[in-house]
């Protein structure tokens, strides 16, 4: 015996058959994009713990790393920071504030042929040593500038 399906229930089964074509190739991807958050890497107190969280044993001082921050700062609530790698395959820059109590402030990964570049803003609890930390295929290089941290940016 022969159902017949009328023209409503054909395009309400065509309707839900779309819809789940589209969750499965558009959102699927997107949820893809955020990256699993290192636990601890961010619970770490220094930089070799960072790398060590990271899988790495440990990170050498670079002059390929550009670090741009203000030598004194008078908010420490909004301290702008600009790291550009100038290492070849960069594949991550991590920013770290060396006396705030999670010493990582922030991680940017970067798919292959982007140009390794961050400008961002960190908190910094107290003066400091801000480290740009990158990883690439060859292993961890940091760069390190100090910055003051003062109230109303006196300079003490």
């Amino acid at each position: 015996m022969i159902k017949t399906i009328s023209r409503r229930h054909l395009l309400a089964a065509a309707g839900r058959w779309a819809a789940a074509l589209v969750a499965v190739t558009v959102l699927r991807p997107i949820s893809a994009w955020a990256a699993e958050r290192n636990h601890k890497a961010f619970e770490a107190k220094s930089l070799d713990d960072v790398v060590g969280a990271y899988g790495g044993s440990s990170a050498r001082l670079s002059t390929d790393i550009l670090l741009t921050i203000p030598e004194i700062a008078e908010n420490g609530a909004v301290v702008p920071v600009a790291v550009e790698s100038k290492l070849a395959g960069t594949r991550s820059i991590s920013i770290l504030v060396e006396k705030n109590p999670s010493v990582l402030s922030a991680h940017f990964v970067f798919p292959e042929g982007t140009d390794p570049y961050v400008a961002t803003r960190v908190k910094v609890a107290e003066t400091s040593n801000i480290i740009a930390l990158v990883q690439t295929a060859d292993g961890y290089y940091y760069a390190q500038k100090l910055v003051k941290v003062t109230l109303g940016g006196c300079g003490g």
